[in-house]
């Protein structure tokens, strides 16, 4: 009978280093340890930035805001019908807006017939007007003037001299006379503060208040 001579097997680290030069093996080990790495730090730069994405979209956007309101100011000295959108502390919208504006110093606008209108989570609204107005963009706070008018989503009306409204935390106040009629009835004071957009109304003392026959 004719013997076949075996064929030596290569051990594990022959065959690896038959098919794999050593420096290429070297080469794909480093390359598997910066993926070890690399991998879970891009997901979670991935995913940090979709969390963050609403907030980036809203700093965005009021960039664009500024940028818009700036030129018209500087272009045309007076802005017809200017609109200034934002959010407060709340990520709720609020806007700022009114007839006319002409920029009055860094960040401040002179405004005619201003209106801030703000909303709550649960979708109830407050405007707040008056015939003369200051906005400081930076701290988003619209002090206003004359014949101010506050109007609540649930028929409740605020009149007084002057107001100032803190846009961001949707807080207004004043210590000057006003009076107030609603579905509670009449009210006098000697100013009011209001607080989460109207959900909290605080009124300054003395007041007098008259009820209606249901309450």
């Amino acid at each position: 009978m004719l013997a076949i001579p075996e064929t030596p097997v290569p051990t594990p680290v022959a065959r690896i280093q038959a098919v794999v030069p050593r420096g290429a093996l070297a080469r794909r080990r480093r390359a598997v340890h910066v993926a070890k790495i690399s991998l879970p730090l891009a997901a979670l730069v991935l995913l940090s930035s979709i969390a963050l994405w609403p907030e980036i979209s809203r700093t965005i956007e009021r960039g664009r805001a500024t940028l818009h309101v700036l030129a018209l100011v500087q272009t045309g000295g007076v802005m017809k019908l200017p609109r200034y959108r934002g959010y407060d502390t709340q990520n709720q919208p609020y806007m700022v807006s009114a007839d006319t504006a002409v920029k009055v110093g860094e960040e401040r606008y002179a405004l005619t017939n201003p209106r801030g209108d703000m909303t709550m989570r649960n979708g109830t609204w407050v405007q707040v007007q008056s015939k003369h107005g200051i906005y400081v963009q930076k701290a988003d706070q619209l002090d206003l003037s004359r014949d101010v008018v506050l109007y609540r989503q649930d028929g409740t009306t605020m009149t007084s001299s002057t107001a100032t409204v803190d846009m961001r935390k949707g807080a207004v106040t004043s210590a000057d006379y006003t009076h107030a009629e609603g579905p509670f009835g009449t009210l006098d004071a000697e100013g009011f503060t209001l607080l989460d957009k109207g959900g909290l109304m605080q009124f300054h003392g003395p007041a007098k208040l008259v009820l209606n026959g249901s309450h």
